[in-house]
């Protein structure tokens, strides 16, 4: 249960009591700090609708990847 009440400080108030299999269907506005007009942005730039779908982009993912290639290199 302490790891459900530490999502609290990443979720807008409305979706904090939601599981994490319950958020992956909601809109990346959910996230806290992530508003509805970004989540439009992210709609219409990479055709991301879920917090699922934010969190399996590959452009994320590919950044994320090259991110810590970079912070490893020597």
């Amino acid at each position: 249960m302490a790891a459900i009440e530490s999502l609290k400080a990443i979720l807008d108030k409305t979706y904090e009591g939601m599981t994490p299999k319950q958020l992956m269907s909601q809109s990346p506005a959910a996230l806290a700090g992530v508003t509805e007009s970004d989540a439009l942005k992210l709609k219409e730039a990479f055709g991301i609708d879920t917090i699922e779908e934010l969190a399996t982009c590959k452009y994320f993912l590919w950044a994320q990847a090259l991110h810590v290639l970079a912070k490893t290199e020597k």
